[in-house]
C-alpha cells in the first residue's frame, strides 16, 4: 500500500480496512490503543445519549473556556468537514494536525481490522492527549458500553436522553438501550443522568457499579419563566439565567445536567458563576435548532429519529405564524421515517425529498412511500393537516433547497431536517446564493 499523504486518503483508507461500517466490540481496538500508549492526565467527561449529546458538550466545553481552562472536545459526526470533530481550545483543528496521528495509528494497527470509525477515534483521542488540555469532553458515537470513545475512563459521565435508535446494535427498548449507555459509568465517579425519567437499566448498573449517581429531578433542577431560568444542585445554586444560546426548550434539560456535572467536578475544575453566564450566552453549535433569519426564514435541524423530530415539532410550534412550512428531508433508511414523517405532518404544507451521499440513505422513492403510510395510518380524529402540496424528489439536499427556496414565499419558512448528511449537504458549499442573506 502506498502510504497516505493527505487526509482525504486516509479517510478513505480507514473505509478500506473493515468489512462492516460497525463492529461494535472494544477488544481490536483496545489493543491498538495500549500499543500507542493514548491516556489523559486532565479530568475527562464523556457524553452518551439518544439526543442532546452535541449540545451538551458544546455548553460544558463553552463555560470551561470561559473560566480559563484548555479545552480539548471530540464530537461526531461532522457536518460538512472531519476535522469539526475536534476542536482544541475552541478552534477546529486542521488536517495537517492530523496527519501524523493518522500514520501512528496506521503502524500501531498491525493486522487488527479497525472500523472507520475506530480507527479516526484513536486518531483524535492522541492528537487530544498530545495537547496540554485542562480538560477533554469526548461524545459517545452509538451506545456507550462498547463504543470506541469507551476506551478512556472517564471521570464524569453525562446521560442526556435515553430513546428509541439504533434499535438493531442497542436493544428493542429503552431498558435495553440504557443498559448500553450506562457502560460508560465508571465505580465511584460522578454519573449525571439527565433524562427526567430515566430506564430502570441506568440506575441499577450505577448502583451496582458504586458510580456517585446524580439524578434530574433529585440530586438537581431547573425552573425557568419567559425572560430567565435557575437551576439547584446538591450544594450550589444559579439565579436569573439568561437562556442558552442555543435554542430550543429541550436545551434548560442539557444544560442543567451540564451545571450538574461541573459542581460534581468542582473539587479538580472550579467555574465561576460568570464563567457559566457567559459560556452559555457565547456557545455556538450549527444544526441544532438553528434558525438563520432572513426571508423565508431558514431553520436547520440535525433531528434524526423520532424523538428528537419530537423535540423539533416543539419547537417548530413555539416561533411565530408562517403562512406555509416546506421542508427539506432526506435520512437514513435504518431510523424509523414512518415514525419521524407522523409528528411533522401536520406541521409541513410541502415536502422536498432528497437524495443522500451514503449507501445507508433512504431513497427519495422510498421517502414518497413512507410518507404515504404515514398519512394513511394516521388516525381519524386528530388535528387536521394542511392542505399538502405536491411533493419534488431531488438529487442532494442543496438541490432541494433550491426548489423550496423557489416556491416560497418570504413569510414562509423552510425547515432542512432528518439527518447530518441533509444539513451538512446545504452547508457544504455555502448557502445557496438566494439564500446568501440568511449569513448576513
Amino acid at each position: 500500500m502506498t502510504t497516505p499523504s493527505t487526509l482525504a486518503e486516509w479517510l478513505a483508507h480507514c473505509e478500506r480496512l473493515h468489512p462492516k461500517t460497525i463492529d461494535l466490540s472494544l477488544e481490536r481496538v483496545q489493543r491498538v490503543r495500549a500499543r500507542l500508549s493514548v491516556d489523559f492526565a486532565c479530568p475527562v467527561f464523556t457524553v452518551a445519549g439518544t439526543n442532546g449529546k452535541g449540545s451538551t458538550c458544546a455548553m460544558l466545553e463553552a463555560i470551561l473556556r470561559a473560566s480559563g481552562y484548555r479545552v480539548g472536545v471530540y464530537t461526531s459526526p461532522h457536518l460538512v468537514h472531519f476535522e469539526e470533530r475536534c476542536r482544541v481550545d475552541g478552534e477546529v483543528i486542521e488536517a495537517a494536525q492530523l496527519l501524523p496521528h493518522f500514520a501512528a495509528v496506521e503502524a500501531a494497527r498491525a493486522d487488527e481490522t479497525l472500523t472507520y470509525f475506530e480507527f479516526t477515534t484513536l486518531v483524535i483521542l492522541r492528537l487530544l492527549a498530545g495537547a496540554e488540555l485542562d480538560a477533554v469532553v469526548l461524545e459517545v458515537g452509538l451506545g456507550g458500553r462498547l463504543d470506541a470513545v469507551n476506551l478512556i475512563d472517564t471521570d464524569c459521565a453525562i446521560l442526556t436522553s435515553i430513546d428509541l435508535d439504533h434499535m438493531d446494535y442497542l436493544g428493542p427498548d429503552r431498558e435495553s438501550i440504557g443498559r448500553e449507555k450506562a457502560g460508560i459509568l465508571r465505580p465511584g465517579r460522578p454519573a449525571i443522568v439527565a433524562d427526567p425519567l430515566p430506564p430502570r437499566s441506568v440506575l441499577d448498573q450505577a448502583r451496582e457499579i458504586g458510580a456517585d449517581l446524580w439524578r434530574a429531578g433529585i440530586d438537581f433542577n431547573f425552573q425557568g419563566d419567559p425572560q430567565q431560568w435557575g437551576w439547584a444542585g446538591r450544594a450550589r445554586r444559579h439565579h436569573g439565567l439568561a437562556y442558552p444560546a442555543l435554542r430550543g426548550a429541550n436545551q434548560l434539560l442539557n444544560a442543567s445536567g451540564v451545571l450538574a456535572a461541573l459542581e460534581a467536578m468542582r473539587p479538580r475544575l472550579p467555574v465561576t458563576a460568570q464563567a457559566v453566564r457567559n459560556g452559555l450566552a457565547m456557545v455556538e453549535l450549527p444544526g441544532r435548532f438553528q434558525i438563520v433569519p432572513g426571508e423565508p426564514t431558514l431553520v436547520l435541524d440535525v433531528a434524526h429519529n423520532p424523538h428528537a423530530v419530537s423535540t423539533l415539532t416543539a419547537n417548530l410550534d413555539q416561533m411565530g405564524y408562517h403562512p406555509r412550512t416546506h421542508a427539506v428531508f432526506g435520512a437514513m433508511k435504518d431510523k424509523d421515517i414512518e415514525s419521524m414523517f407522523a409528528r411533522m405532518l401536520v406541521l409541513v404544507d410541502r415536502w422536498y425529498f432528497s437524495a443522500l451521499p451514503t449507501p445507508r440513505a433512504a431513497s427519495v422513492e422510498e421517502l414518497v412511500a413512507l410518507h404515504a403510510r404515514a398519512l394513511a395510518a394516521r388516525p381519524a380524529g386528530l388535528a387536521p393537516l394542511p392542505p399538502h402540496e405536491p411533493h419534488g424528489t431531488y438529487s442532494a439536499p442543496r438541490t432541494a433547497l433550491l426548489a423550496a427556496l423557489d416556491a416560497a414565499d418570504p413569510a414562509d419558512r423552510i425547515v432542512v431536517f432528518g439527518s447530518f448528511f441533509t444539513v451538512g449537504g446545504v452547508l457544504a458549499d455555502g448557502l445557496p446564493r438566494r439564500a446568501a442573506r440568511h449569513l448576513a
